[in-house]
């Protein structure tokens, strides 16, 4: 008790330049951030204790400081500019006093892209975090990989957030990797702004842009400035809410200058102003009240109506600019001030351990318990590095945390805000913000408290690893370098998994596709000094059964002393596809044909005997196994025995129902030339794929298709080599399918010829 006060009182003491707008805002919107209003009221109510102190000056100073804070995340396709954006974003906030640019001339790279191997492939393989200072607000920022292989990372990145700039490419437009993003977006409830980049290049159509991303992605959004030209003609913005026109000058464009809207332009703009406050209308009452008895409306009104319906997700304002030409990024930043929310505008909930995992609403204020997520972790030159969002409360440099997942109580010996792969220490950080912390172990998804509450975060969603590489260091003695990368690899990335084929005795590592493996193959030489052998990709069969099969084994061995006795009877039959499991064990005996106490080890002799079907010894799924009667012996019946009797028994009736390879089946969606469709669609009838969609965009054809992964292999150089190196494509795993008879029978054979070659 004396400890609490301690601490309560240590909180309260310590509150420096804390601020956090507890009242909600002036334009804040009755349905639309209801969510607001309500952490509104919690907070006060954590705040009125030390009014009752008379630290109204306190209050004041931290109730501003969370309103003046941001935390959002960049995400988009691959070359869609996030890494470019964010460097000019830092560049203008004062971050980086030069511009670099990706797989830049001068060796140096951009800021957010630390890694060498970034650097070289001109491509985002990590996550980086950094803060700037935009207009007396603190904004934290996550540059996310555009890649599909390191999805994982954007699922972190996003977990954490509380707003997120959409990046689209003028050109491309709605690409697959869009849509994968958007959708992770909304499943973590994230306002967003859309930025649609590279208006200076040849063939950019922002217009389509908007189209297809209320097509494709049902967007209810509208544009929030005009360009004044495209291509090389690209000059500047008309900024539609204030009716200014925006040219950026100097060196870098670091100078905005703003001008009255071009004559030419003014009947365009005021058509787009128009479909603004109609788009706008649609979702927000009172600017819909204004609209329809045709009040003007003003530049302030409209802003407030923006910011009401894109804090509750209802509206998505599109900007435009061209970041590699330094155009159009100032006003994108102050539209993330003026329409992303602070913290204390997102409502944040935990379960509560104590209470049955019942669902708390978290305050989002410093005065509350402290409440932090790890969502992501690095090895870093003095240790492990933790990243963590704080929730709620303070957490100060020599403190004592509880991780609430392992029971632990940790100190934390060193708090650090990042800048990339830069440090800077700080002695304390509160609600809002985005740290790291040295010297914690921890894994990834853990939640940290001050000890007075035990809640956890709800966890994020990690996708299933479709693609497997054998892999083995090619010298013996680098064996615990080897592993421990293995080991660190797999704490660092949920997609990431390691395991041992019990059959072969390789090392087996799983991820998301051949670049995610790829890259981990090439850290390891490079980070451990570890040359690893690596073997063909094995795909992730999966057997299952197509019809019932009885069962009645009996397992019976004589020898000196305690024999073994177990009979087993019942069928084995596929589950409904419905299901949610992929593996059911029902026990239908009646009365004590065998004790209770055997049926465990009966079930767990099943769940074994699954793990590896007869045909390629792949595991079994989609199986329902029931046992409706047995035999026991009063002395030599055991665990082991009928543990044994299950897999024999399984293995006796598993050829008499009918078993099948189901294999990954990949949606995989191209874009080529519309010059070589014939040759693509061609090759991908050749590795028996299904076509199922084909788009026309401009001089391109957008092909979708399911593809078998196995048939995949080495897919990204046979289609460079028929594009002229022009095409692209990104696959994700869509499901387990059935082969056909003529595969199966090959991988039988394949899977036969191994085992007798062993």
């Amino acid at each position: 008790m004396a400890m609490a006060r301690r601490s309560a009182t240590h909180l309260l003491s310590s509150f420096r330049p804390f601020s956090v707008l507890l009242q909600p805002l002036a334009d804040a919107p009755s349905p639309a951030a209801a969510a607001a209003a309500a952490s509104a009221r919690r907070a006060m109510s954590s705040a009125s204790a030390m009014r009752a102190r008379g630290d109204d000056k306190e209050l004041a100073r931290w109730r501003e400081s969370m309103d003046r804070m941001r935390n959002i995340g960049i995400s988009a396709h691959i070359d869609s500019g996030k890494t470019t954006l964010t460097e000019r974003v830092l560049y203008y906030t004062g971050r980086i006093h030069e511009i670099h640019e990706v797989r830049g001339r001068d060796g140096v790279g951009a800021k957010m892209d630390s890694m060498d191997l970034e650097r070289e492939k001109g491509i985002t393989i990590q996550s980086a975090a950094t803060y700037c200072t935009w207009n007396g607000y603190q904004v934290n920022i996550i540059d996310t990989p555009g890649h599909v292989d390191f999805t994982v990372e954007v699922e972190r990145a996003l977990r954490v957030l509380d707003g997120a700039i959409l990046v689209l490419c003028s050109v491309g437009g709605v690409q697959s990797q869009s849509i994968t993003v958007d959708r992770q977006m909304k499943r973590y409830e994230i306002p967003r702004v859309a930025f649609i980049n590279k208006l200076d290049r040849m063939g950019a159509d922002p217009w389509k842009v908007l189209n297809q991303a209320r097509a494709k992605l049902r967007h209810q959004s509208a544009a929030v400035q005009v360009p004044i030209g495209l291509e090389e003609e690209f000059e500047g913005l008309v900024d539609l809410v204030e009716l200014k026109a925006l040219k950026f000058e100097g060196g870098s464009g670091q100078e905005v200058v703003a001008s009255d809207v071009p004559s030419n332009m003014q009947d365009l703009v005021m058509e787009k102003r128009r479909e603004l406050i109609e788009v706008v209308s649609e979702v927000d009452d009172q600017l819909a009240e204004a609209f329809l008895s045709d009040e003007p409306i003003s530049a302030d009104e409209l802003k407030a109506a923006i910011r009401r319906a894109t804090i509750a997700r209802k509206f998505i304002p599109v900007y435009m600019g061209s970041a590699f030409k330094n155009k159009g990024v100032q006003p994108l930043l102050n539209g993330v001030l003026d329409y992303l929310p602070c913290p204390l505008e997102v409502e944040n909930s935990a379960l509560d351990q104590n209470n049955s995992e019942e669902k708390v609403s978290l305050s989002g204020t410093p005065a509350g318990p402290l409440v932090a997520l790890a969502f992501k972790l690095e090895e870093g030159r003095f240790g492990q590095l933790t990243y963590l969002r704080i929730y709620e409360g303070v957490i100060r440099k020599g403190d004592f945390i509880h991780n609430v997942n392992t029971g632990k109580k940790i100190k934390v010996p060193r708090l650090v805000r990042m800048h990339s792969n830069e440090m800077e220490d700080i002695q304390e950080a509160h609600a809002g913000q985005i740290v790291a912390v040295f010297g914690v172990d921890c894994a990834s998804g853990d939640t940290f408290t001050d000890g007075s509450v035990k809640y956890t975060m709800t966890s994020m969603h990690v996708a299933e690893p479709v693609m497997s590489l054998a892999v083995n260091p090619i010298s013996k003695d680098s064996g615990g370098q080897f592993s421990k990368a293995l080991n660190r690899f797999q704490r660092e990335d949920p997609t990431f998994r390691v395991g041992l084929d019990p059959e072969s005795g390789q090392t087996i590592i799983s991820g998301m596709g051949e670049l995610h493996l790829d890259i981990y193959v090439e850290r390891i030489k490079r980070e451990y000094k570890v040359d690893a052998k690596v073997g063909k990709p094995r795909v992730n069969f999966r057997e299952t059964i197509t019809q019932r099969a009885e069962f009645d084994y009996l397992h019976k061995k004589q020898s000196g002393g305690q024999g073994q006795y177990g009979r087993v009877c019942g069928y084995i039959e596929p589950l409904p596809s419905d299901s949610e499991g992929k593996f059911e064990f029902e026990n239908m005996i009646i009365g004590q044909a065998i004790p209770s106490n055997f049926i465990p080890a009966i079930e767990k002799g099943f769940k074994e005997a699954c793990n590896s079907g007869s045909l390629i010894g792949h595991p079994v799924e989609n199986i329902r196994i029931t046992l409706t009667d047995g035999a026991s012996h009063a002395v030599d019946s055991s665990e082991l025995a009928f543990k044994l009797a299950a897999i024999y028994a399984f293995r006796q009736c598993y050829t008499l129902a009918k078993p099948v390879i189901l294999e990954p089946v990949m949606k995989v969606e191209m874009k080529v030339p519309t010059e070589f469709q014939g040759t693509v669609t061609g090759d991908i009838n050749k590795r028996k794929g299904i076509i199922v969609g084909n788009d026309q965009e401009g001089d391109d054809t957008v092909v979708v298709c399911h593809v078998p992964l196995n048939n995949m292999f080495g897919y990204s150089t046979a289609l460079r080599s028929m594009t002229q190196g022009k095409g692209e494509f990104t696959m994700e795993y869509m499901e387990h399918n059935t082969v056909s008879q003529d595969v199966q029978m090959q991988l039988v054979n394949a899977h036969k010829a191994t085992k007798s070659g062993e």
